[in-house]
């Protein structure tokens, strides 16, 4: 048993933030499914959106948020997060995160698509890395946090609580990646911080991890998720046979990158009069239509019209990608395709991160928040994990002190099972339901599609339950479980969804309802039971 006041999943930026606010008072358990810095916030390029100039304001950064969110935001969320950007920011600038300097001092700001002023705080293309290896150092060097690496969640762990008559989370059975043993992991507060979903996808942004892993937790255990039919496809991936998930940030398009056809034609301003400085989700259903409208493999994103020196100085990482890969970006035009990217949708949570389970927290990417409504705007993802990470280890700190620890949960039992010798039957799983979510549940959908998609992962969790009830645990198991349970909430949501709004479009429903309205799924095993966001 491994017994802490607060037990962390998840260690990207919001995992970490939360930690390194509690850990003065509390001792902090932070488990990470690989290594600490193996997450999607790693490989961020752009930047952090926030109101750090003089002739920008909070009414302008809620206003291009909610633009951007298709009526589908919550105002008080989005003001909420813009209202704390400027403390947010300066909490990583005092932990000491290296933001790039204009040459008299300031910080440079830079524009991305769906913002109307520099408001774009970056180290340089690579700002991910910047805050991710800042705050792990930070981590590595605070005594009262204790680091698991290669700890993959499982599942969490319920008890009833004589106080309040209610179930509580008490922890989580975890499965070591190095003994390949499920331990046990027990806290008086349990926070998901495990990312979003975008691995759902057969092309992807992001990393390995992105398997949706907190938002099938705490489904299980209850807890209500929403908005999940709404992925966003970032509309700049690589196209390249060798390449993987090498996101181009949208950066590019803010400093003046075109968008091209192959025989070199413009065509953004045919489809929004901002043309590459649109929305990411109009961007993206561009890209895809033009592709599919002339049988092309990609499109072109071309900066070469701007000065060489400031291509190599603005964007030093995605000039030495490009450039392993043969492709010179200050002289020629990079080849893109639309990848999954974010997960706007996750579990339901108030302004401190609470659940629908008690002394379960959800920050990040896990959760839906009401921020990003039907499609997040650039570079607010960074911002709400610290602003959402902050207010959570708040709420944890002021209300801990009255939290009795849990009682000592079961041990895992792995008697009845057996090792597998079908392996295959796990990564060939894994393989189709990819690539049915990318054909039937990608940027343009039909009703028809997302039924035959959803037969397809009702006969792969069936195939998935059998396989984790007979054979012992792996790794490759609990994540394909996690997707498979995931893909099905994002296929029933977009089945609920008949209209076509932000993320969504549908060529059945191309129009938009008059009121706009979240789509919330409960757990069937706890339908009868009240909700209570925010109870804690």
């Amino acid at each position: 048993m491994n017994n802490y006041d607060v037990l962390v999943i998840g260690s990207g930026a919001a995992g970490l933030t939360l930690a390194l606010h509690l850990a003065a008072r509390h001792r902090v358990a932070l488990l990470s499914k690989q290594r600490l810095q193996d997450g999607s916030t790693w490989f961020a390029q752009g930047g952090i959106a926030g109101v750090l100039d003089e002739t920008d304001s909070v009414e302008a950064h809620i206003a291009d948020t909610l633009d951007a969110g298709a009526g589908l935001c919550h105002p008080d969320a989005v003001r909420f997060t813009v209202e704390n950007s400027r403390d947010a920011i300066q909490w990583l600038i005092n932990q000491g995160v290296d933001f790039t300097r204009e040459e008299d001092g300031d910080y440079h700001l830079t524009k991305e698509g769906g913002h109307s002023h520099r408001r774009i705080i970056h180290s340089a293309d690579a700002t991910g890395r910047a805050v991710h290896s800042t705050l792990i150092e930070r981590v590595r060097n605070t005594p009262n946090i204790d680091c698991f690496e290669q700890h993959i969640a499982l599942d969490l762990i319920r008890q009833p609580d004589a106080a309040t008559g209610r179930f509580r989370c008490a922890g989580c059975y975890v499965y070591n990646k190095d003994t390949e043993e499920v331990e046990v992991f027990q806290g008086r507060a349990v926070v998901l911080a495990t990312g979003g979903a975008a691995k759902a996808y057969l092309y992807t942004s992001n990393p390995d991890g992105a398997s949706g892993d907190g938002i099938a937790m705490a489904w299980r255990a209850g807890c209500r998720v929403a908005n999940m039919e709404f992925n966003q496809f970032h509309p700049t991936c690589l196209y390249h046979p060798k390449a993987k998930s090498m996101l181009i940030t949208e950066a590019l398009r803010g400093e003046g990158a075109q968008l091209k056809l192959p025989n070199g034609e413009r065509f953004m301003q045919r489809f929004d009069k901002r043309g590459e400085l649109a929305p990411r989700d109009i961007v993206a259903r561009a890209i895809d239509h033009e592709m599919k409208r002339l049988g092309a493999d990609c499109v072109y994103l071309d900066i070469s019209h701007k000065d060489e020196k400031f291509v190599r100085e603005h964007f030093p990482t995605v000039y030495k990608n490009c450039l392993q890969y043969g492709i010179d970006i200050t002289k020629e035009p990079i080849p893109v395709v639309p990848a999954a990217h974010y997960t706007c949708g996750g579990v339901m949570v108030d302004q401190h991160g609470c659940t629908d389970l008690d002394q379960l927290y959800a920050i990040g990417e896990t959760t839906f928040t009401g921020l990003h409504g039907a499609n997040r705007l650039a570079s607010n993802s960074l911002l709400e994990c610290v602003v959402y990470a902050r207010s959570a280890a708040k709420h944890i700190d002021s209300t801990l002190d009255k939290i009795a620890p849990p009682r000592p949960a079961l041990a895992w039992d792995a008697s009845r099972v057996t090792d597998s010798d079908e392996d295959v039957v796990i990564s060939h799983n894994w393989d189709e339901l990819r690539r049915f979510m990318w054909d039937y549940v990608g940027i343009v959908r039909t009703r028809k599609r997302l039924l035959r998609a959803e037969h397809r992962v009702g006969l792969l969790q069936q195939e998935i339950l059998e396989f984790y009830a007979n054979y012992r645990i792996t790794s490759d198991l609990i994540e394909l479980r996690n997707l498979a349970k995931v893909s099905e909430l994002i296929i029933r949501s977009a089945l609920d969804r008949r209209e076509s709004r932000g993320l969504h479009y549908s060529l059945d429903y191309p129009g938009l309802r008059e009121l706009a309205m979240d789509t919330i799924l409960v757990p069937e095993n706890f339908a009868n039971q009240r909700h209570f966001i925010g109870a804690n």
